[in-house]
């Protein structure tokens, strides 16, 4: 299965990319791990997840072809 990971705002400082392709994750928490072992900055950070679109905030599981996001804070105005 693979993910499409995609980094907005500082996140993209840390990570060097706005997108990148992970395999074998079945969910969000998977997610956080591996991202958290290649890019030990994005532990330290504070983001959202958003699975397809959509903000989850407890960890969600992962069917193929899933788009994931990880948004810095951000505030309406």
């Amino acid at each position: 299965m693979q993910l499409t990971i995609l980094f907005f705002g500082q996140l993209t400082d840390i990570t060097g990319t706005d997108t990148i392709l992970l395999d074998a994750v079945a969910d969000t928490a998977g997610v956080k791990e591996v991202l958290h072992a290649k890019y030990p900055a994005l532990a330290n950070s504070t983001y959202a997840i958003a699975v397809n679109k959509k903000i989850v905030s407890v960890n969600t599981l992962l069917t193929p072809n899933c788009m994931v996001a990880l948004m810095p804070p951000f505030s309406g105005g």
